[in-house]
């Protein structure tokens, strides 16, 4: 079985939720184990948190004040990806794909490598011209019982 679906969201915080509602609902209408789907929605979550935060309203292809989240559900994998159209990572977080970790007590910064931590690969990456592209999948495991199962 496969399942996709991207959305184009204005920068703001009432995105977030929205965004990981809906990767719920397909995960759960999907069969896959809750405790897989709360790794992603979470992930997702940071991801949104991040764009609508340092998004930028400049950009090519998204309109402003915009970014965009796609959801791959296809087999046994999980493809998330979150652009936006800010200025992008900087060189070196493109190339190290981790950064060290904030101090426990920081307000902010731990989201990047929150990500890392809860999918099972994560990339990093900067859209030609403008704009930022984090994007991760996982492996799903299936709740006992599942109608719907990877094909």
């Amino acid at each position: 079985m496969s399942i996709w679906w991207s959305l184009h969201l204005r920068r703001e915080a009432a995105s977030v939720p929205l965004a990981r509602r809906l990767l719920l609902g397909a995960m759960d209408t999907a069969g896959v184990d809750p405790d897989i789907s709360f790794d992603l929605s979470v992930a997702l979550s940071e991801a949104c948190a991040n764009a609508v935060e340092h998004g930028g309203d400049e950009g090519s292809g998204e309109p402003p004040g915009a970014y965009r989240v796609t959801a791959y559900l296809d087999g046994e994998r999980c493809r998330i990806e979150v652009a936006d159209s800010g200025p992008g990572f900087p060189a070196r977080r493109v190339v190290q794909r981790t950064a060290p970790a904030p101090a426990l007590t920081a307000e902010n910064g731990r989201g990047l490598g929150l990500i890392e931590q809860l999918a099972d690969h994560v990339q990093f990456g900067n859209r030609p011209g403008h704009g930022a592209v984090v994007s991760f999948d996982k492996i799903l495991k299936w709740r006992e019982g599942a109608l719907l199962r990877a094909m």
